[in-house]
């Protein structure tokens, strides 16, 4: 079988934060992981267990008593070691799409979405010309399923649905390999959890700029999200991940092997 490389390596990430009279605080601890190309891992644990320190990590946005280690590639980069310059020019929103926790705090409120996606095309893309940015824009929404007739709105004027579908149109403007959605259902209906998540999976599935499909890490607290798109889940625990599994096999038979996870699946 052809081994595939994957989009994200995660090797013995760690992370500390270092507070006042030099007390250290670890909130990720020795992570290990991949994701592949056409793949959706599910990063699970509850509130606090260290998943959003994980991601922000990932894209650089830690704050500045943190302390890294390990490895983290996205290619042959390596995301803990990057400086802003990179991170800024090549890795956001070209090489990782955020899909964030609160669309409606990530737009821009006094600009309608029309205009923050010509923006986004223009800057993360060699699309120029007026005609052409309106073009790309309205691409970038259909792929996200936003609405033409809404392209004109501002953010306060979409249900939490379509500013999500916003949010998602944003992180695909660049066909970044790899799609980042912290906590991308919080606050939804069930029937909109459902809805945002398979469209989450059809950008995965969909093959994209490189023909083999995004890699998606998607952090939740959600347990019916992530059984019902992700392919393998990772579970977090007080830092650390416990326990890496395939969806079939954790949701189903034989289940998961760690207590917590065990215990979580029973909440």
């Amino acid at each position: 079988m052809e081994s595939v490389t994957p989009v994200l390596s995660v090797r013995g990430l760690s992370v500390r934060f270092l507070m006042p009279g030099g007390r250290r605080v670890a909130a990720v601890t020795d992570a290990r992981f991949d994701v592949a190309p056409g793949e959706c891992l599910a990063l699970i644990g509850e509130s606090g267990c260290g998943k959003s320190v994980l991601a922000s990590a990932l894209l650089g946005l830690l704050p500045g008593n943190a302390q890294t280690a390990g490895s983290a590639l996205l290619g042959d980069l390596d995301l803990l070691t990057a400086g802003e310059r990179t991170l800024a020019r090549t890795v956001r929103g070209r090489l990782i799409g955020l899909v964030p926790q609160s669309p409606a705090a990530h737009l821009t409120p006094v600009r309608t979405v029309r205009s923050q996606l010509e923006e986004t095309v223009a800057a993360l893309t060699a699309t120029r010309g007026r005609a052409a940015l309106r073009a790309a824009a309205e691409a970038a929404a259909e792929r996200a399923a936003f609405p033409a007739d809404h392209l004109d709105r501002h953010p306060h004027q979409l249900s939490g649905g379509l500013a999500q579908r916003a949010a998602t149109a944003l992180a695909l403007v660049g066909d970044a390999p790899l799609l980042l959605a912290d906590e991308p259902t919080t606050g939804l209906d069930r029937d909109l959890v459902d809805r945002t998540a398979d469209e989450l999976r059809r950008h995965v599935d969909d093959p994209g700029g490189s023909g083999r499909g995004r890699a998606l890490l998607m952090i939740t607290h959600d347990l019916a999200a992530a059984e019902r798109i992700a392919d393998r889940v990772a579970v977090m625990y007080a830092g650390r991940i416990v326990e890496l599994a395939d969806t079939t096999a954790f949701f189903g038979s034989p289940g998961p092997r760690h207590p917590y996870s065990r215990g979580l699946l029973q909440a």
